[in-house]
C-alpha cells in the first residue's frame, strides 16, 4: 500500500511540475493590440519559459492575410525566452501575429495577436 501511495505523490507532482512548463505569452514589441506611429521592423514576443528554437515560430499577416515576410524567427542568444522576427518597414494598417512555440521541455502553445500602424499625419 506504501508503494502506491508513494507513485500517486510522484505521479501528481510530475504532473504539476509539466503543466507549470508551457511557455505562454508574457509581453510583446509591438504590444498587443497596439497602435504605433513609427513604421516596425521587428517583432519581439518574450515568453514565460525558454524556448526551443528549432520549434518557435512567427507568422505577421497584414489585413489581406498576406505574409509580409518569409523570414524564420529565430529566439535571442542572450535571451533564450525572447522570440524575435525581422519584418520590411510595415506600412499604416492592421497587422495579426500568429505564433507557435514549443519551450525546451517539448511543450508547445500557440496564440495570436493585433497591432496597427498608424497612418503619419
Amino acid at each position: 500500500m506504501k508503494s502506491v501511495s508513494r507513485l500517486t505523490i510522484i505521479a501528481l507532482l510530475f504532473t504539476a511540475t509539466s503543466a507549470w512548463a508551457h511557455a505562454f505569452l508574457d509581453h510583446a514589441e509591438p504590444a498587443v493590440g497596439s497602435t504605433v506611429d513609427t513604421p516596425i521592423t521587428e517583432i519581439k514576443i518574450w515568453y514565460t519559459e525558454k524556448l526551443e528554437p528549432a520549434f518557435s515560430q512567427i507568422q505577421v499577416v497584414d489585413h489581406h492575410g498576406k505574409p509580409v515576410t518569409q523570414n524564420r524567427a529565430t529566439v535571442d542568444s542572450d535571451d533564450p525566452s525572447l522570440l524575435k522576427l525581422s519584418v520590411p518597414a510595415l506600412a499604416p494598417g492592421q497587422y495579426k501575429v500568429s505564433w507557435k512555440v514549443m519551450s525546451v521541455d517539448t511543450h508547445m502553445t500557440v496564440g495570436t495577436f493585433s497591432f496597427s500602424v498608424r497612418k503619419s499625419r
